[in-house]
């Protein structure tokens, strides 16, 4: 579908702003995910370097001028790019819900007020941390390049990554832990399941490169087997 993904969007075209504000938007993203979990998890203050809620404000403020850019080019150009154009829609969405959930952190950060340690689960919060990272240093390469191998790899990690996150949500719940406090317990799980979804829609995003619109958000569907 995306074969030619940028010729599509041919030079000085609403499309093609369209296109560019999403990846700056995504470049926001990371910018306070980055902020929200350094602030929850290495500083003694909810201090953050920039305001962390003016940003998804902007970022808000993004998505509605790529809608009203796809919308205005598909007006007076015709349809002929109608699927990137609802895909560009798409994939704003989940760029949008991926500032919402670093607020989350944000909040949870003012609200813990100490270093969050993640006691019995630690290792296993810095694996999906690490795996959020490099889902966000990939995502706009993917975008930009059309790399669907890149997409690939990121749709095939996300079960793991939400195995694990639901893994910690689903201990603590049952069992509990004695070397947590209920405290840092309910932020430990609070934040492994925003890690979570931060992590999908960042795979919602990669799959609108590898899968075809209506598979947006999906698994690729494999080509079954020819039978003898």
């Amino acid at each position: 579908m995306f074969r030619k993904f940028r010729e599509l969007f041919s030079s000085e075209n609403l499309l093609d702003a369209a296109f560019d504000t999403t990846v700056k938007m995504l470049e926001f993203d990371y910018k306070m995910y980055q902020a929200s979990r350094d602030s929850l998890r290495t500083k003694q203050s909810a201090e953050l370097p920039f305001d962390v809620k003016k940003t998804d404000r902007k970022i808000n403020k993004y998505e509605r001028q790529v809608r009203r850019n796809v919308i205005t080019h598909l007006t007076v150009a015709g349809m002929a790019n109608l699927v990137p154009g609802m895909v560009l829609v798409s994939i704003v969405v989940d760029v949008e819900r991926i500032g919402d959930y670093t607020k989350n952190i944000v909040d949870l950060a003012q609200q813990h007020e100490a270093v969050l340690d993640g006691g019995p689960f630690e290792k296993t919060l810095q694996e999906i941390e690490a795996h959020v990272k490099a889902h966000f240093e990939m995502i706009v390469p993917i975008l930009v390049d059309h790399d669907r191998e890149q997409g690939r790899t990121m749709m095939r990690a996300e079960d793991e990554i939400g195995k694990m996150a639901e893994g910690i949500v689903s201990e603590l719940l049952q069992n509990g832990t004695e070397r947590l406090s209920s405290r840092d317990a309910v932020a430990v799980a609070l934040y492994a399941r925003y890690l979570k979804r931060i992590n999908a829609h960042l795979t919602n995003i990669a799959s609108a490169i590898v899968n075809p619109f209506p598979r947006i958000s999906f698994r690729e569907k494999m080509p079954r087997p020819d039978k003898d």
